[in-house]
């Protein structure tokens, strides 16, 4: 088993401590009419967005789903313009433009989470299309659910990156659920990575609720991309503790699954993993979590106490954002 730096480690679990407690702040303001439009949080699913963008470098580039607040606050590093793009604040980091379902930040890799499904895979295939050509060195992945391999773009940039051999890694957040659709039901093969066969994509499929497991096949994934070995399929395994949106009673998700998610917490196998290995106390643990609680408060504070744009502004930005504004951010 391979060793870890105690830094390391404990990075692993702050960044998910923080989305996941981001999450749930988003969601207790959704519920109180705070923020408008759906909220779609990644909740069960941290060992996946941290595991895998632990293994990327800054000069890496992401896509995410309409779930997409976790990539965006690891990627970015901005859990204020994160949080008030939420709120449709212009502090945003799309001026409040974007939302929940479409959080950006270009300039740290952040190249968008989308509210269409599937739709940041044809942007990721652009990504890494323009690596190879440029010879820049760096990777692309697409982060998007599983329902997401039943679209069409999904076959069709798979095939692309294949014969180009692209820099790009297609990652499947896999919990099961097309929005209330059991996967299993609208596919006809044992796992979705084997799905890759047919383009001759290397695949594996990942337990998920295991941070490092995660962490272990990205970096695997990555290294091959940049060895110019082409691009990668995983499959990873999670769980969603939620409905498919903030409120969604979930009536469709099974006893069992819930309970199984649950007790497969990322998040409390990886304290327990830390705590049974002395690698971390208890205490050290609990300073954290109160650490990125006072954060979280902080950035909802600087979400709620944000200017809504104003009404003159309500072109600016639709078609291109090379401006004053944002090269200054």
């Amino acid at each position: 088993m391979q060793i870890y730096e105690k830094d390391f480690l404990m990075k692993i679990l702050e960044d998910m401590l923080t989305v996941r407690k981001f999450e749930q702040s988003a969601s207790d303001s959704f519920i109180k009419g705070m923020i408008s439009g759906n909220v779609h949080v990644c909740t069960g699913g941290e060992g996946a967005v941290v595991g895998a963008n632990m293994a990327l470098k800054p000069t890496d580039f992401i896509t995410a789903s309409h779930r997409g607040h976790g990539h965006c606050i690891v990627k970015s590093r901005d859990l204020n313009r994160t949080m008030a793009e939420l709120f449709g604040k212009d502090s945003g980091l799309c001026y409040g433009r974007g939302g929940s379902m479409h959080v950006t930040k270009v300039e740290n890799g952040m190249l968008g989470a989308n509210g269409i499904v599937g739709g940041g895979i044809p942007i990721a295939a652009g990504s890494a299309l323009a690596s190879k050509i440029d010879d820049d060195g760096a990777v692309t992945v697409s982060f998007f659910g599983d329902g997401a391999t039943n679209q069409g773009c999904f076959h069709e940039c798979l095939n692309m990156a294949a014969i180009w051999k692209l820099p790009i890694i297609f990652f499947i957040e896999n919990n099961q659920y097309a929005v209330s659709v059991d996967i299993n039901t609208v596919i006809n093969t044992e796992t979705l990575a084997e799905r890759a066969n047919a383009y001759n994509i290397y695949n594996e499929v990942v337990d998920g609720t295991d941070v490092l497991l995660v962490y272990e096949a990205t970096k695997r994934a990555v290294e091959r991309a940049r060895n110019g070995e082409g691009p990668t399929l995983i499959d990873c395994h999670i769980y969603r503790f939620t409905g498919h949106f903030v409120g969604d009673p979930a009536k469709y998700m099974s006893e069992d699954y819930l309970n199984q998610a649950h007790k497969s917490d990322v998040i409390d196998k990886f304290k327990n993993y830390l705590l049974y290995n002395n690698i971390a106390e208890k205490e050290e643990i609990e300073k954290m979590e109160k650490a990125i609680d006072e954060k979280i408060i902080l950035a909802k504070q600087f979400a709620i106490e944000s200017q809504v744009p104003d009404k003159s502004s309500m072109l600016d930005y639709n078609y291109s954002c090379d401006n004053e504004r944002s090269v200054a951010r």
